[in-house]
């Protein structure tokens, strides 16, 4: 059996390091646990309820009474930021799924099942496939846009940090990119802001609710194009939706269909160019 045993950062981190290790345990027939999950582990139902796949912390009726979510996250702050637990971890043989990232050998032959595997709640996906259907009854084309702020102020020295009037230009160039179709953007932000600064451009986002995160992850995945900055969170809809991607590395960013490419791993796009580990 393999024991990841760390948990990166936020939500689409901890999938990403899950993702070497769910592919090679398939392929190879093994067992995996993973013990300190994300929070947004009920909105994959496959993935908890795997029969090879282990969770052995998880008890629902715990973490849903009083603090015990907040008890988790610190438990599991505790337990993966400490020299003494990582040395435990070591002599276990236990693996920190982030440093797997580049372990790509089984993802190609594992990519139907880690789709299956990574299929929201019905809830999620009736209210997102809703949206898309009928924005592509009023539209050519549906283009996601994730419109990720806040720690990118400072993140990188804010180098991939934009205005939402720049996030506009963007949008507002890729409609004459594409202006013999009409275009529609669905809007992924944990930001609240309307949606009228976006003159000119025909956008749609859900209101903010516990499975926002999720909710807007898979929206981006059944998008027609995504657009956005560097992140691990617009990467991995592209993987999983198979739907491709176009980075905003600058605030002089064109477009072009060769800027646009489906995500294949971690570090790299499907037409070969490789993503600088930041």
């Amino acid at each position: 059996m393999r024991v990841i045993c760390d948990a990166p950062g936020q939500t689409c981190n901890r999938l990403w390091s899950y993702l070497a290790s769910i592919s090679e345990c398939y392929v190879k027939k093994k067992k995996l646990m993973i013990i300190f999950y994300d929070w947004t582990i009920e909105d994959f139902p496959n993935l908890l309820h795997c029969p090879w796949i282990y969770f052995p912390l998880w008890h629902k009726w715990y973490l849903e009474r009083g603090n015990g979510w907040n008890n988790y996250k610190g438990l599991t702050w505790k337990a993966t930021h400490s020299e003494r637990m990582d040395k435990i971890y070591k002599a276990l043989g236990f693996v920190k799924g982030w440093h797997t990232r580049r372990n790509t050998r089984f993802i190609a032959e594992a990519k139907t099942e880690i789709q299956r595997l990574y299929h929201p709640r019905k809830e999620i996906t009736d209210k997102a496939e809703s949206l898309i259907s009928q924005l592509k009854q009023q539209s050519d084309m549906v283009i996601g846009v994730h419109i990720r702020r806040g720690d990118y102020a400072t993140w990188n020295d804010g180098k991939f940090y934009y205005s939402l009037e720049e996030y506009h230009t963007f949008m507002l160039r890729l409609q004459e990119y594409y202006k013999d179709k009409k275009i529609a953007f669905f809007i992924s932000s944990n930001e609240d802001f309307t949606l009228d600064i976006f003159n000119g451009c025909q956008c749609y986002r859900f209101n903010q609710e516990p499975s926002g995160a999720i909710l807007d992850l898979y929206t981006l995945s059944i998008c027609d194009r995504i657009i956005g900055p560097f992140s691990s969170y617009s990467r991995w809809a592209s993987f999983i939706g198979e739907v491709p991607l176009c980075f905003l590395e600058s605030k002089e960013q064109d477009f072009s269909e060769e800027c646009f490419s489906k995500i294949v791993d971690f570090f790299h796009f499907e037409n070969g160019k490789e993503i600088l580990d930041w």
